[in-house]
């Protein structure tokens, strides 16, 4: 079918509004008519040649819509069913069946497009553009997902900002929620105060911490997180000792510290102010794939700390996603004060403000 995309021609170019034509679904696939997608760093990482996608391709991956059509395989989702698309996953490595899909041992190669002769869309020229990204390449009016990574929702929630479910709100709450656990009463440091760190003060208030820290230099990302329930924010464009002022909020230690900035000085700074038996969650991609994390090592041992990385929050996403949405119908998880909402064809505009940190989270609206 014919429909209209964000296309990335070449590395490091302004994304290109284009009609392409989609495959039609076959086997476990599914058609999904977009309401709204997510802009994710993961996107934009990937359209300025970081991460190893072909060119020309379509990019996005925190899309949530309606079923259009699905494949004849299909049987847990039918036409009109509300979505929201999610990371790839092959449901058959062992890591999958034994309920941690978002370390399945294919997950590069199902979500990083690194096959481009899979399923791909023709473009006006003739020439064809890559999709399959994250499983749904979703910065379109139209995407082809699979049964396994699209995700029923309720329908009685506002679908056009689901999306960032998908991927980053579930990133930053289901690290705390499903990773580290943390039990009522516990500490807890978030660096970096965009998207998926502010997610991360949701999943902290939701599982009841006492003490919640946020480390940002935007002021107004800070007040945002007091709103959302953090205790200490933290400004490091004033704060002359990070290290310091970690362990004043925090006296005998956090219990964790998750990272979702991705800046070895802050992580360096605040390991100073990780407790016994602490966990440092590694969350933020690193500014390039080689960068070493170096650690205290003598300290770490003797206080029994440890570090550990997060994919996707380690979220099983047909139970993680709908159970936000719960939280967030209670009232619990007002992760919409986080979005920003823009037309689909305001994606180049919706990517300067968010890379300026004037959105936090950035999502393209598709016009029924």
């Amino acid at each position: 079918m014919k429909t209209v995309a964000a296309v990335s021609r070449q590395a490091k170019e302004p994304f290109s509004i284009e009609e392409i034509e989609l495959p039609e679904p076959v086997g476990n696939e599914v058609l999904v008519q977009i309401r709204g997608v997510g802009i994710c760093h993961t996107d934009l990482a990937s359209r300025d040649g970081t991460l190893g996608a072909p060119f020309p391709a379509v990019f996005g991956h925190e899309g949530a819509g309606v079923v259009l059509r699905v494949g004849p395989a299909v049987t847990k989702l039918k036409k009109g069913d509300h979505v929201v698309l999610a990371p790839a996953s092959d449901g058959t490595c062992k890591h999958c069946q034994s309920g941690q899909p978002m370390y399945c041992e294919h997950f590069t190669d199902l979500n990083f497009q690194t096959d481009p002769a899979e399923r791909a869309a023709k473009l006006s020229d003739g020439t064809s553009a890559a999709l399959r990204y994250f499983g749904q390449s979703s910065f379109a009016h139209y995407a082809l997902a699979s049964e396994r990574n699209t995700v029923k929702v309720r329908n009685d929630v506002p679908l056009e900002i689901l999306g960032p479910l998908g991927c980053g709100i579930q990133t930053g709450a289901g690290t705390v929620m499903n990773g580290l656990r943390p039990e009522p009463g516990s500490s807890i440091a978030i660096l970096g105060g965009g998207a998926v760190g502010l997610a991360a003060v949701l999943g902290a208030v939701v599982s009841g911490c006492g003490t919640i820290a946020v480390v940002d230099r935007v002021a107004s990302r800070l007040e945002l997180a007091r709103e959302l329930g953090a205790t200490n924010p933290i400004n490091t464009s004033v704060t002359p000792d990070l290290g310091t002022e970690l362990i004043a909020a925090a006296p005998g230690g956090f219990d964790y510290i998750v990272d979702c900035a991705g800046n070895a000085g802050l992580m360096t700074a605040s390991l100073l102010a990780l407790g016994k038996l602490g966990v440092l969650a590694l969350v933020a991609v690193p500014p390039a794939v080689d960068r070493k994390l170096e650690l205290p090592w003598f300290p770490t041992l003797l206080q029994g700390q440890s570090v550990r990385g997060f994919v996707e929050g380690n979220s099983i996403p047909d139970i993680f996603i709908p159970r936000m949405i719960d939280l967030f119908a209670q009232g619990r998880f007002p992760f919409d004060k986080l979005v920003t909402k823009y037309r689909f064809d305001q994606i180049n505009e919706a990517v300067a403000h968010q890379l300026s940190g004037k959105t936090i989270k950035a999502v393209l609206q598709v016009e029924r």
